[in-house]
């Protein structure tokens, strides 16, 4: 049994040394998880127990409790399932810890390389996991840690990012639409760009529903009932993302009716969602405004930009004398501080108006692989507005639209909790 025999004693030290680093940087997730069953690491129910857990460093917390106990294979699994999942970085970490460390007399146990750490004969659990490991397909890199002495200078003047988890977040993506709907095409490269979401704010530490190729009625109701969720009272933000075909305004359902983005702002204004009040709403849309194509110019001292052939597509009252009571009361509400029926919120399109959204078929759409990778770098230190900025920079026609209300986001400030 498993139990009989566990990891070595240098194996054990070189996740006891880095947990630190694990429970702040590991990404458990379904593919991860399905790696370490089916080397018979974990079991269905331990699998279950993990996933469980509400947050990214409850999952992480969880998992490196258990692995020490699973036997001698435990250890080099591991390591294969975070090569397998793309963290090369943290099997290098382990890898760099033994070869440093020379006061264990045990023989150390060969590493898995590359080339023979992901069976064919494996499955995957998403499509999209499968695309990020192609060479075409977008680096990830970990989400870098803001300091303590950045948080401390700074958080008097940002909105507040200390709940764990920082919020909830939603990922509505539409891939395949009815056939009915002819002029509609499936969105090819859009499953890599809602694995990309879930995994950028689940490592920020949100807690992300993603829901798939839903009709425009269907979305509503998923987007009434997110932001009717009790916990928003408990956390300090929240995010929204729409990733669809559109037009200026709008963007489709799975049925070809169309969904209207005023309408979904007004859901979590503060008159409609007085639980996010005076919390940072950040939305994100993903889908074309209009048909104009912008093919830009020629920058003439400008780099080549790399190009994959063929994978580009478009997304496409009564009046009269009052009492003193009404006096008095009218004169309350005057004094009252009230707030704009919408503010706090921050929203990045993928385009300008008026013009079309571009999606690499493989790699996925351009404005999400910007934002991706510049909240990746930049979270640490960087004002999501500017950052937005920057993916403007590299994805020309993104659009934003700000009613950022007094004080900066800094989405990933410390968080004191965990410290």
């Amino acid at each position: 049994m498993l139990g009989d025999c566990g990891m070595k004693e240098w194996e054990r030290l070189a996740l006891r040394k880095n947990s630190v680093t694990f429970l702040r940087d590991l990404v458990v997730d379904d593919l991860l998880i399905q790696c370490l069953q089916q080397d018979g690491i974990l079991t269905e129910n331990m699998a279950e127990t993990i996933m469980a857990k509400p947050t990214s460093q409850g999952k992480s917390r969880q998992l490196l409790f258990l692995l020490p106990k699973r036997g001698p294979q435990a250890f080099s699994s591991f390591c294969a399932a975070l090569t397998a999942t793309e963290q090369q970085h943290l099997c290098r970490l382990l890898m760099d810890f033994t070869e440093k460390d020379k006061s264990f007399s045990e023989p150390s146990l060969p590493f898995p390389t590359q080339e023979c750490v992901i069976p064919a004969k494996r499955a995957r659990t998403h499509e999209s996991m499968e695309m990020c490991l192609d060479a075409d397909s977008p680096v990830t890199t970990a989400v870098l840690p803001c300091t303590p002495e950045f948080y401390q200078s700074h958080r008097s003047q940002a909105y507040p990012m200390r709940s764990c988890p920082r919020g909830l977040a939603l990922v509505l993506s539409n891939v395949r639409f009815d056939s009915a709907n002819a002029d509609l095409d499936v969105r090819r490269g859009g499953e890599v760009d809602d694995e990309t979401l879930r995994r950028l704010f689940m490592e920020l530490d949100f807690t992300v529903s993603l829901h798939k190729d839903l009709t425009a009625e269907a979305m509503r109701r998923c987007l009434e009932q997110f932001a009717q969720r009790q916990e928003h009272a408990k956390y300090d933000c929240t995010v929204v993302c729409l990733l669809s075909h559109g037009v200026e305004g709008s963007v489709y359902g799975t049925d070809g009716q169309l969904l209207e983005l005023d309408w979904v702002f007004e859901v979590f204004d503060n008159a409609r969602c007085p639980l996010l009040q005076n919390k940072p709403k950040m939305f994100f849309i993903q889908a074309c405004r209009g048909e104009e194509m912008d093919n830009g110019v020629d920058q003439l001292d400008g780099q080549e930009r790399t190009q994959s052939p063929g994978c580009e597509q478009r997304d496409a009252g009564r009046e009269g004398e009052r009492d003193d009571k009404e006096r008095e009361e009218k004169d309350r509400e005057r004094l009252r501080v009230k707030l704009p029926q919408r503010s706090d919120m921050i929203c990045g399109f993928a385009t300008l108006k008026g013009t079309a959204a571009m999606r690499n078929t493989k790699k996925g759409s351009w404005f999400i692989q910007e934002l991706n990778s510049a909240i990746r770098q930049k979270s640490n230190d960087t004002h999501l507005a500017d950052i937005l900025v920057q993916v403007k920079r590299f994805s020309p026609l993104s659009f934003l639209n700000a009613m950022i209300h007094c004080m900066a986001i800094y989405l990933n400030n410390v968080n004191m909790l965990a410290h």
